[in-house]
């Protein structure tokens, strides 16, 4: 089995990262979750190769890497459903070459307050 304080920091890690998709969002949360497991697993793997594998190190290794994987499935999953996606408006007016762009709405108009007869 893996050690309990890699379990204990995959908790918290899980736990935080629920929080931070409440208050956020959920692409935000596994980001910020996949980085720290990340850091996790990179420690582990340099204490297999400082100290020499055991079980218990292989079995960090591999709940991590479990981990990872299901954080990366709730991001995709999460990132699916809030993709947005574009769509091209299907009826728009094609423009007419004869008349220019930006015509003056207030063409022809007069200010306020000003008589016609002078």
């Amino acid at each position: 089995m893996s050690t309990d304080e890699v379990m204990d920091a995959i908790a918290h890690i899980e736990e935080h990262r629920q929080k931070i998709a409440k208050e956020a969002s959920i692409a935000a949360a596994s980001n910020e979750a996949l980085r720290k497991l990340h850091e996790l697993l990179h420690r582990e793997c340099e204490a297999v190769q400082a100290h020499g594998p055991t079980a218990g190190r292989a079995a960090n290794i591999e709940a991590l890497t479990a981990e990872i994987e299901r954080v990366k499935t709730l991001a995709g999953a999460a990132g699916e459903i809030t993709r947005p996606t574009r769509v091209r408006p299907q009826a728009q007016k094609p423009v007419r070459s004869d008349q220019p762009h930006n015509r003056p709405r207030n063409r022809g108009r007069r200010t306020m307050g000003r008589s016609s007869g002078r």
